[in-house]
């Protein structure tokens, strides 16, 4: 195990809500009278990107060609009015990093493992939330901070993980993904990438089957994960890289590949 690849959105932190938050300021900038709910915008989580979500949100309505067409192109300024909101939002600190992430972080860069994004979200985003976090520091702890328009596919196709492999010279075998969502559990698995995945409420409700590892966050020393050690990390009760070790190659299996390798 060489390598963590962590999503950002949901995954490092609970940043939907100031995303909505963001969307409803632009749309209100541009005078239209656009409103996501919280209900509305976990229904339209389910489309990958923020322009995507706009553009499946805008033909959804009842509109003219004309209009339709001149909402579509307005969408590239929409989102990028809908970033410098989002950025200004978390530069004032308003997020914090989910239970167990700074730690685990910090568990990683000090053992000189590889560390790297793999996000659908913009650059200026993640810069943003690392920076705010992390400190100024924060991006330089990521060999590869890849988003999705770097890639023909966003996710659930798995062309950002893949991206992060080739650039890190990693193969997936090493690499173990962070996610929070279904669609970004499917990327990481299509690009063969064990996989724990820690859901927020806006993604509670999808299907996760498949996850090598499903928890309600990493968990902390001061926020202790219940039933652990023992119902599923073996180790402590949150997630080290020890225990990520031992549930990525479980003891009794490497005994029976050193056996074979022994024998052969």
């Amino acid at each position: 195990m060489t390598t963590l690849i962590f999503d950002v959105d949901g995954t490092l932190a609970d940043t939907e809500e100031l995303h909505r938050q963001a969307f409803n300021a632009a749309f209100a900038d541009a005078g239209l009278r656009w409103d996501w709910s919280r209900t509305l915008y976990r229904e339209l989580l389910h489309v990958t990107g923020g322009k995507e979500r706009m553009a499946h949100h805008a033909a959804s309505l009842d509109l003219g060609e004309v209009d339709r067409r001149a909402l579509q192109a307005h969408i590239p300024a929409l989102h990028a009015a809908k970033t410098r909101h989002y950025a200004a939002m978390v530069t004032g600190g308003r997020l914090k990093l989910r239970p167990g992430v700074a730690r685990l972080l910090r568990e990683a860069h000090e053992a000189g493992m590889h560390l790297a994004i793999a996000s659908t979200t913009s650059p200026a985003n993640v810069e943003a939330l690392l920076t705010a976090t992390l400190g100024p520091q924060g991006p330089g702890l990521f060999g590869v901070i890849a988003c999705g328009d770097l890639v023909a596919s966003k996710k659930p196709a798995p062309d950002v993980y893949e991206l992060v492999l080739r650039t890190l010279g990693a193969d997936a075998e090493e690499a173990i993904a962070f996610e929070d969502s279904a669609h970004g559990l499917r990327a990481a698995r299509g690009a063969g990438l064990w996989t724990v995945v820690t859901p927020t409420w806006w993604s509670e409700a999808e299907d996760f089957t498949g996850a090598d590892l499903l928890l309600p966050h990493l968990g902390d020393p001061g926020e202790p994960l219940a039933g652990e050690p023992g119902a599923r990390l073996p180790d402590a009760p949150w997630l080290t890289l020890q225990g990520l070790e031992q549930l990525r190659h479980p003891p009794a299996a490497c005994a029976v590949r050193q056996l074979y390798q022994g024998a052969a």
